[in-house]
């Protein structure tokens, strides 16, 4: 089970440098490593679906996971948090 309090305390971090050091919106960069698993990385497409995201994946060496890039421009910290809340309901997703 994930930790609620470390969870909270990462995003309430990501967002006060987010706010500090970028100008919104901003493009900005994702990366997730995921089972390599075609439904997996369409789930996480979905999420961007309707937006300018550039999604590039990457295989590993043994095939056994694969790496999504999402590069997509985003209006502020708050919704760069909601993307990665989004993509944590995906089971198996690293965010990176």
């Amino acid at each position: 089970m994930k930790d609620d309090k470390k969870t909270t305390e990462f995003y309430d971090r990501l967002r006060t440098q987010l706010e500090g050091d970028t100008v919104w919106p901003a493009p900005y960069l994702y990366k997730f490593i995921v089972p390599a698993s075609l439904e997996k990385i369409a789930e996480i497409e979905v999420i961007f679906d309707g937006t300018d995201a550039v999604i590039n994946t990457r295989d590993s060496s043994k095939g056994t996971y694969t790496s999504v890039s999402i590069k997509v421009t985003m209006d502020s910290p708050d919704d760069v948090i909601k993307k990665y809340l989004e993509v944590s309901n995906v089971e198996g997703v690293i965010s990176l």
